[in-house]
C-alpha cells in the first residue's frame, strides 16, 4: 500500500471534479477589480464568497499604510518574536487590540487558524476538559488535538447540553474549559452566548469565543457577539482573525487572564512561527482604525446580509436558522451543490462550496458571504441569478410563494 493511498477516495472525488472543469476549490481569480469584483476565466465575476465582511482590502488608506510598512522594514521578519524579536508593530496592534477590546492582555499570531491551534492547544493541560461546540470550525477541534486535554463534544448551541455535561464532570479533578463560536461559518447563525455565559458561571468553568467571523459584523462598537449579547465580562479568551473584517492575515487573542504573557513562551504554534510581515501589521492596523471609526460599514454589510438571506428564503430556498452577512442555501447532495455552483460561477457570480465532512450534519452547502462594499443591485443582481438557476435545477417552485419558511425553521 503506497502512502497516500489512505486518500483515494478524496482523490477520485478531486480528479472527477478536474476532469470536468468544475472543481470549485482550485478556482482562480486572474484579476481582482475590487473587493466585489474580479475576473475569473476571462470573465467579470460578482464575487459573493470572499468573507471581505467590510471591504476594507481596496481602502486606499489601508493600502498606503501597508505599502509605507514594507518600504520601512521590508517584506518578511523571517522569524518568530521569540528569537528574531517584536517590531514596532506588532507591539502597537497588541496594543490596540487590548484597548479596543477593553482588556489587558493581547497576542497576535500569523492567522487565524494559528490562533486558536495556539491557544487551545496550551491553555488546557492533560488534567483538564475541553467543552466544545460541535459545529466549532477545524481549527478549534485540531487546537484541541495538539493539546493533551481531554475533549468532550456538546450539541450544537445548547446550553442544556453543555450544562448536563460539565455536571457529569463536576467532581472530575482538573479545569473546564468552554470553546463556541460567534457567528458560525457554515450557516451564519451565532451561539446563545448569554445562556453559555450562565451555564459557565454555574459551573465555574473557562470561556473562550471565536469571533473570527463576528468581529465587525455584531456589536454597537464591532466587538463581536459578545459585547451583543452582554456578557464580554464572562469572556476568558477572544480569539479571532484579521483575514475577514481586517482584510489581511492574522490572528489574535486578548484576555484579562494573570500571568497571561507566559503563554508567549509556553505556546508553541506562537513561538516556533514567524512573526507576522510589517505590511501585513499596518495594514491590519489601519483597518482596525476604520472599523471603528465608520461605523456604517457595519451596518451596510448587516444591510446586505438581510437582503441576500430575505431574498432567498422568498424564491424557496432551505437556508440556515438567520440572517447574518455569511447566508447558505442547503442543497440535497454534494454533487447537485457543485453543478449549482458552476452554474453560478458560468453565469458570473463567485460563491463558496461547502461539503461534507466539513459541515454541520453532512449538510451540502452553497455559501455565500456579502461585503459591506456589495451594492443593493449587485445583491439583487446576485438574487436574480439564484432564481434562474435555481429554477432550472428543479430546487425552487416556478414562482415564489409567500410564507415559504426555510427547512431550519420547519
Amino acid at each position: 500500500m503506497a502512502l497516500l493511498d489512505k486518500f483515494s477516495l478524496m482523490a477520485a472525488q478531486y480528479a472527477e471534479a478536474e476532469a470536468a472543469a468544475t472543481n470549485p476549490f482550485s478556482v482562480v481569480l486572474d484579476q481582482v477589480l475590487s473587493p466585489t469584483e474580479a475576473v475569473i476565466n476571462g470573465h467579470r465575476t460578482l464575487l459573493l464568497g470572499t468573507n471581505n465582511y467590510l471591504g476594507l482590502t481596496y481602502d486606499p488608506d489601508v493600502i498606503a499604510k501597508s505599502a509605507e510598512a514594507v518600504q520601512k522594514f521590508g517584506t518578511g521578519t523571517t522569524g518568530s518574536r521569540i528569537a528574531n524579536g517584536s517590531y514596532d508593530g506588532h507591539q502597537r496592534l497588541e496594543q490596540s487590540l487590548a484597548e479596543f477590546y477593553g482588556r489587558r492582555h493581547a497576542m497576535v499570531f500569523s492567522t487565524g487558524y494559528q490562533a486558536n491551534l495556539g491557544i487551545i492547544s496550551t491553555v488546557a493541560g492533560k488534567n483538564d476538559h475541553l467543552l466544545l461546540d460541535a459545529d466549532c470550525h477545524a481549527s478549534i477541534y485540531d487546537g484541541a488535538r495538539l493539546g493533551q486535554g481531554q475533549v468532550t463534544r456538546f450539541r450544537h448551541n445548547s446550553p442544556e447540553d453543555l450544562s448536563q455535561r460539565l455536571r457529569r464532570l463536576a467532581d472530575v479533578p482538573g479545569d473546564k474549559i468552554i470553546v463556541v463560536e460567534g457567528i458560525y461559518s457554515m450557516l451564519g447563525d451565532s451561539a446563545p452566548l448569554r445562556e453559555f455565559a450562565a451555564v459557565k458561571r454555574e459551573w465555574g468553568a473557562y470561556l473562550i469565543v471565536d469571533e473570527a467571523h463576528s468581529l465587525g459584523v455584531l456589536g454597537d462598537a464591532g466587538r463581536g457577539l459578545a459585547e451583543a449579547a452582554g456578557v464580554e465580562a464572562d469572556v476568558d479568551f477572544i480569539v479571532g482573525t484579521f483575514s475577514k473584517s481586517l482584510g489581511g492575515v492574522g490572528g489574535y487573542c486578548v484576555s484579562d487572564m494573570e500571568g497571561f504573557d507566559v503563554l508567549r513562551v509556553a505556546c508553541r504554534p506562537y513561538m516556533f512561527t514567524a512573526s507576522p510581515p510589517p505590511g501585513n501589521v499596518a495594514g491590519t492596523l489601519e483597518a482596525l482604525r476604520q472599523l471603528r471609526a465608520r461605523p456604517v460599514l457595519r451596518r451596510q454589510l448587516n444591510d446586505r446580509g438581510r437582503q441576500l438571506y430575505a431574498g432567498l428564503e422568498g424564491l424557496g430556498f432551505s437556508l440556515g436558522p438567520e440572517p447574518s452577512p455569511v447566508v447558505s442555501v442547503i442543497l440535497p447532495e454534494p454533487q447537485a451543490a457543485i453543478e449549482f455552483w458552476k452554474r453560478l460561477l458560468d453565469a458570473g457570480l463567485y460563491t463558496n462550496v461547502s461539503l461534507p465532512p466539513a459541515t454541520p450534519k453532512s449538510l451540502s452547502l452553497l455559501r455565500s458571504s456579502v461585503s459591506a462594499a456589495h451594492t443593493a443591485a449587485q445583491i439583487d443582481y446576485a438574487l436574480g441569478l439564484f432564481a434562474e438557476i435555481g429554477r432550472a435545477m428543479d430546487f425552487i417552485p416556478a414562482e415564489p410563494k409567500a410564507g415559504r419558511r426555510t427547512a431550519a425553521h420547519r
